[in-house]
């Protein structure tokens, strides 16, 4: 099995069920186990600023699908919870982004693992510093990437 790290946010509708569906419906694939969920952090948009706050999570999994077969899944969530492809960094139902997938690396339009941006967002790093306090990316520690970027349009929130 594979260890690997997934991004997913919302900020069209219930944010929240929006990312609770998206987890019961990875529960659901026999090839994929949930091993960790951070905590639940509203964030500000990035890019398209128009737009109203993200929820963002970062979840831990191992599976035995390959890379392609996680993002075909990953595809397949966003679709299932109809997430609309208009606006680049627009609104969105659902969005799940596969940040980290064991040692593989890929730079293929389709796919690029590590996730291209990742070090560069909050958003993504908070929360996964939370759930992997001892990785390494892009031969960096984890821990140095979160204090470059600081705190700022994010906010840990209590989504019970």
């Amino acid at each position: 099995m594979a260890k690997a790290y997934l991004g997913l946010g919302s900020n069209i509708g219930n944010r929240k069920e929006n990312i609770e569906k998206a987890l019961k419906i990875l529960e659901a694939y026999k090839d994929i186990q949930i091993t960790d969920v951070s905590s639940y952090y509203e964030t500000d948009p990035v890019g398209y600023l128009e737009q109203d706050c993200f929820i963002n999570i970062v979840v831990g999994i191992e599976t035995s699908l390959q890379p392609k077969q996680l993002l075909s899944c990953c595809n397949e969530i966003e679709n299932e919870l109809k997430r609309k492809r208009e606006i680049r960094w627009g609104p969105r139902t659902l969005d799940v982004d596969i940040l980290l997938y064991e040692n593989y690396l890929s730079q293929e339009e389709e796919l690029t693992i590590p996730h291209p941006r990742m070090c560069e967002r909050s958003f993504v790093m908070i929360p996964l510093y939370e759930i992997a306090k001892d990785i390494r990316i892009f031969d960096q520690n984890i821990r140095s990437i979160v204090e470059k970027l600081g705190q700022e349009g994010i906010r840990k929130i209590d989504c019970n």
